[in-house]
């Protein structure tokens, strides 16, 4: 079964946004405490964004973590839910807090309030992302106020409200709650010529029990993948902010390796993808077995 934001959530007229910020699926029956959460892979570009850009739609879309929806899609199968964004994080990033933002970005004041500066704003990928694929700004000029606020307002804001209230009911229904927050990653980066396949993280053993990252890890060699853990990804915003093992609430960032399912150029899913969902099926079952035994 599939839900969306209630009608105080949707966009309103005028904001420029004609979708919910995010589609809920959640399981018919055998529910566990365990939740799938894909933030970057929204592929909805509003007209009136498009229109501001000085870079082609496709330099933005190899931000994506374009089809991690899709091969996450069976969680409910597996007893739980999966939250899927809605917009492109191009066009605000779920995974930041709502304070990173850039005010050079716009007209007059921020859209909100501004946190100290962080390593990510300053490399131009805050809330409101200044770069694209390649480097390049983004917008051709600088963005109204109003525009951001309508971006936190109804699409952040709503999305981490959804996410919040999920692992409260779960956790109050059940004693606890995993939450497994789904990414890809480029196959290659600067400085970083072999990544692996997937990379674990749990803000170095601080979000989560170590029995789920080591169920994770281990499920995953035992499929042929190379797995590192916190390096170079330890776990972003949602990670951090959801992330209580000794509230018995454990978030783990997952980062897969673009290669192994897309060609990353063209942003369209290679034959590999369906065996790659097949694989992700298993480790799904596992981390829902384990669901139920980290119950109190």
């Amino acid at each position: 079964m599939t839900v969306t934001a209630t009608e105080e959530q949707s966009p309103v007229p005028g904001s420029g946004l004609r979708l919910p910020a995010f589609t809920l699926d959640v399981p018919q029956s055998d529910e566990r405490p365990l939740i799938f959460a894909s933030p970057h892979s929204g592929r909805e570009y509003p007209d009136y964004f498009r229109s501001a850009l000085r870079v082609p739609l496709l330099d933005l879309k190899r931000t994506e973590d374009a089809f991690v929806d899709e091969l996450f899609a069976n969680a409910p199968l597996y007893g739980a839910r999966l939250l899927k964004a809605t917009y492109a994080r191009s066009f605000v990033d779920l995974n930041r807090d709502p304070r990173e933002i850039d005010a050079s970005m716009f007209h007059g004041d921020p859209p909100g309030p501004v946190a100290v500066p962080t390593v990510r704003v300053e490399a131009g990928l805050g809330c409101f992302p200044r770069i694209g694929a390649r480097g390049e700004f983004i917008y051709a000029k600088k963005l109204d106020p109003a525009d951001g606020r309508a971006r936190l307002d109804f699409v952040h804001t709503p999305y981490h409200a959804a996410l919040s209230g999920e692992i409260a009911a779960l956790r109050q229904k059940y004693g606890c709650a995993i939450l497994i927050d789904c990414h890809s990653m480029p196959s290659t980066q600067p400085g970083r010529p072999d990544l692996p396949d997937f990379v674990l993280g749990d803000r170095f053993g601080s979000s989560c029990t170590g029995q789920l990252t080591g169920l994770v890890e281990r499920t995953l060699r035992k499929a042929g993948f190379s797995v590192v853990r916190n390096a170079p990804y330890a776990g972003g915003f949602t990670t951090r902010k959801y992330g209580r093992p000794k509230q018995h609430v454990h978030a783990l960032q997952i980062e897969i390796n673009r290669r192994l399912y897309l060609d990353e150029a063209q942003v369209t899913a290679i034959d590999a993808m369906a065996a790659l969902s097949h694989q992700l099926d298993g480790l799904m079952e596992n981390i829902s077995e384990l669901s139920e035994r980290l119950r109190p």
